[in-house]
């Protein structure tokens, strides 16, 4: 193919070829010839190459050899030429190579050309390419096109301002003055690009928000003439009078008036306006209606004006457009905490959404469902979501039933309502509920001890029926081991007794211990229970010592062990039995900090939990881990969790594999020790009183001063220090992280490492969501003990998610107060 071949000529042979080679065969040849007619300097035909070449690198071979050649191309006079030129630069270049800032000059020079197209090339270019240091030098020409009198030229200025503020919002001030002029244009172009560009300046600095709120009644102005004017075909879409306008200004209303009540006051008529005459019958009318939503649940609105904004939503449901649905849900969901019993009005709307075909819409139906379940409904809604779980995909069940568990829990009438409740639970998807909270279902049992006989009994006859569900199973061995003599002496609570001999009982247990199906954890509970079943029931001890001896050499080695220590009890220490397997009391535990934490995880949400100070200590996780070489080769001590502790050989380990300078295990676990001879227990145990003895509330210490260790982007984190009263080398840290930004701060983490000379100690966050304009807060405890009194330095990591995007910093802090090394 010659080298002046045109560009559609190349894409017809491009897509004549019938496999890749052919297709890369042809495109290595073209590329030849255009490096060889670029090495001829071929000024006539530069253009044409390099359109072929921007085809090629679309198509994802490398072009980037045509870099200088777009650099000649937008310094020519000709208009064609600098189209492909600033095209060229605009795929080819980026801020992270130095070729783009070659062509500064010629930017500056097209900025102030005759012809306006011209111009807009040049702003176009900047606006997508721009540099800190590009930013900087052509600002003030942006500047001065704002104040052009050309609206073609306003326009392409105003989003260019827009990629400078993001890129440098130290220049924002330059820009601030024009942008009343910008709001007062009658040319709904500048308007539109005027209200980015204010949209822009108030999310980089929430400082200049107190300046644009004095513009709310300029924008009331305008949405009104918007929505009042009459027919325009300029502007008009479906009956909807410049509906890309009414957006971007709503948007910028939820902005201003969030947190502001002057400026929400302002807007609460005007949005009343909108809510009531968009037309709501097309696509473009729901847009309208969905940021007016947005927007009045930002500011502090009145109360009707949220119940019409629910109702509003209430209607999205009924559309036969299931994109409508799904937003209609999703910002349900977003909004219920707001007004919790306008979107109660919609729950039947809601529950018919489980019956939709598309998955995504159920899922966001089901979110919505157990967000709305409280004291007043909980029957009728356990019932529907029951119902649901027949018919409900294999993935969505394991975050029913951890839910289910959740809101019975939480909001059950009575206990023989709870009880029915997660015994239908676990009969209908049994097999999906989560390993961790079997311990839960089981406490509830415990709990429950006028329903000792009716529980037993229920889940006798479903383990009867069905053994393949592990949780069920387990739930239901442990409960015929604690309780099987209530079931043969017929004792059961508002129920009709069950008939059954000591010999069936045993039957079921012993076949749970020989099905293949079983797990070695649900073994496990079926031979303790088997043994429990040896001083409750009373003519088949013969049979139970045979069935217990028979798993003496099974090949499962904890199974093996469990049933020989048994057969030893039988025949060493019977005397003993009745005390050892008596019922065991009624459990005390976090159940519901558990279910909570099983239900977030399933369905991906956060919410803040108290959890209690714990005295165990953390086995790095792999996100943690990632710390251990941020203080150049010194590991870090490890730091509190509410992880389990895995035994010493595990630890002495983990300790091998970090380097850490330690004792041997024999000698830590002898004395207790810190380096330094500091006394573990006396020190950083006994800061959150694990020693049982009550300890004297630590006072804060004037002498020390406070301290910034991160501020930036709006996240403030300060650190506060106190004194251990019982143990002087150990100072406790409260940590403070505040957000003084526009937008709440999600999925905060805050990581620490220090040197091995160190003992760090980090107990759980308050939570892990910053409210937004410092109206709240996070804390954390952090405890150090400093043996060796040096100077502490700490290595950080702080991750979090803004606005949809996910940030990461990370820093070494150095100038700890002297006296935490006294």
């Amino acid at each position: 193919m010659p080298a002046t071949a045109r560009v559609r000529d190349l894409i017809r042979a491009i897509r004549a070829c019938k496999t890749a080679q052919d297709e890369r065969d042809l495109i290595n040849k073209e590329c030849a010839f255009v490096r060889t007619s670029f090495k001829d300097e071929d000024n006539e035909s530069r253009a044409r190459n390099v359109a072929k070449l921007l085809y090629i690198h679309m198509m994802g071979y490398p072009a980037h050899f045509g870099q200088m050649e777009c650099l000649k191309l937008i310094a020519s006079s000709r208009f064609s030429d600098k189209r492909v030129g600033y095209l060229g630069a605009m795929l080819l270049l980026d801020e992270r190579q130095d070729v783009h800032l070659l062509i500064t000059n010629s930017m500056k020079n097209d900025m102030h050309h005759q012809v306006q197209y011209v111009v807009g090339l040049a702003l176009c270019a900047l606006g997508s390419i721009c540099s800190d240091g590009m930013s900087r030098d052509l600002s003030g020409e942006v500047e001065k096109l704002l104040k052009s009198s050309n609206p073609y030229i306003v326009r392409k200025a105003a989003l260019c301002a827009v990629r400078i503020v993001r890129k440098v919002p130290d220049l924002m001030e330059m820009f601030v003055p024009t942008t009343r002029q910008l709001l007062n244009e009658k040319n709904h172009g500048v308007l539109l690009t005027g209200v980015c560009l204010v949209t822009t300046m108030c999310q980089a600095s929430p400082d200049s928000l107190q300046h644009f709120r004095r513009f709310v009644p300029n924008l009331v102005r305008i949405l009104k003439n918007l929505i009042m004017s009459g027919y325009s075909p300029e502007h008009d879409v479906h009956g909807v009078s410049d509906p890309f306008l009414q957006a971007r200004i709503l948007r910028l209303m939820a902005i201003l008036g969030r947190g502001d009540k002057d400026s929400s006051e302002a807007l609460n008529d005007i949005l009343a306006q909108v809510a009531t005459n968009t037309e709501s019958t097309k696509n473009v009318g729901h847009a309208i209606l969905y940021e007016t939503v947005l927007t009045i649940m930002a500011i502090q609105s009145e109360s009707g004006l949220r119940v019409l904004a629910v109702n509003i939503l209430g209607r999205f449901l009924s559309n036969s457009d299931k994109n409508v649905r799904y937003v209609a849900l999703n910002t349900l969901l977003r909004t219920v905490d707001v007004d919790h019993n306008a979107v109660q009005r919609h729950r039947t709307t809601i529950l018919e959404c489980l019956k939709e075909n598309d998955i995504t819409i159920r899922r966001r139906a089901l979110e919505l469902s157990f967000a709305l379940v409280d004291t007043n409904n909980i029957r009728s809604m356990m019932k529907e979501i029951v119902a649901f779980l027949d018919m409900a995909e294999p993935e969505f069940k394991s975050y029913i039933t951890s839910n289910i568990i959740r809101v019975a829990e939480k909001y059950s009438p009575s206990k023989r309502w709870h009880f029915d409740t997660v015994i239908s639970m676990l009969v209908k998807a049994g097999s999906h509920v989560r390993d961790d909270l079997v311990s839960v279902i089981i406490a509830m049992i415990s709990g429950g001890a006028e329903l000792h006989g009716y529980c037993v009994q229920r889940l006798f006859l479903a383990l009867s029926d069905d053994i393949s569900q592990q949780p069920l199973t387990q739930v239901a061995v442990w409960t015929i081991g604690e309780f099987g003599d209530l079931l043969i002496l017929g004792q059961t609570e508002e129920e009709e007794p069950l008939e059954v001999s000591e010999d069936e009982v045993l039957d079921v247990v012993e076949r749970v211990l020989q099905s293949p199906q079983s797990s070695q954890t649900t073994r496990e509970y079926a031979i303790n229970a088997v043994m429990k079943l040896s001083i409750r029931f009373s003519v088949s001890l013969p049979r139970i010592k045979t069935l217990v001896q028979k798993y003496g050499d099974h090949l499962d080695m904890e199974l093996q062990q469990r049933a020989i220590e048994y057969t030893a009890i039988f025949s060493k220490h019977d005397q003993m039995r009745v005390g050892l397997l008596e019922r065991m009391p009624v459990m005390s535990t976090g159940a519901s900090e558990s279910v909570e934490s099983a239900a977030l995880q399933e369905g991906g949400g956060q919410e803040k939990s108290e959890e209690m100070p714990t005295l165990l200590l953390q086995q790095p996780s792999s996100q943690e881990s990632a710390l251990l070489d941020l203080l150049g080769g010194e590991a870090p001590a490890p730091a509190a969790t509410l992880a389990p502790p895995t035994g010493p050989g595990t630890s002495d380990t983990l300790l091998d594999l970090l380097d850490m300078n330690i004792a041997p295990p024999t000698e830590t676990s002898q004395t207790g020790q810190l380096p330094g001879g500091v006394d573990m227990t006396a020190g950083l145990m006994e800061l959150l009183g694990g020693t049982g003895a009550e300890q004297p509330a630590t006072q804060p210490s004037a002498a020390i001063p406070n301290m910034t260790v991160f501020d930036k982007n709006g996240l403030k984190v300060e650190f506060s220090f106190s004194r251990s009263p019982s143990n002087p080398t150990v100072t406790e840290i409260l940590l403070t992280a505040s957000n003084s930004t526009l937008f709440p701060i999600t999925d905060f983490v805050f990581q620490a490492a220090v040197p091995k000379t160190f003992q760090l100690q980090m107990l759980s966050p308050s939570g892990s969501l910053i409210p937004p304009s410092n109206t709240g807060a996070v804390t954390q405890v952090i405890n150090i003990a400093n043996p060796q009194k040096q100077p502490v330095r700490m290595r950080i990591r702080i991750a979090y998610n803004v606005n949809g995007s996910p940030v990461q910093e990370q820093g070494e802090v150095n100038d700890f107060p002297p006296q935490l090394a006294q």
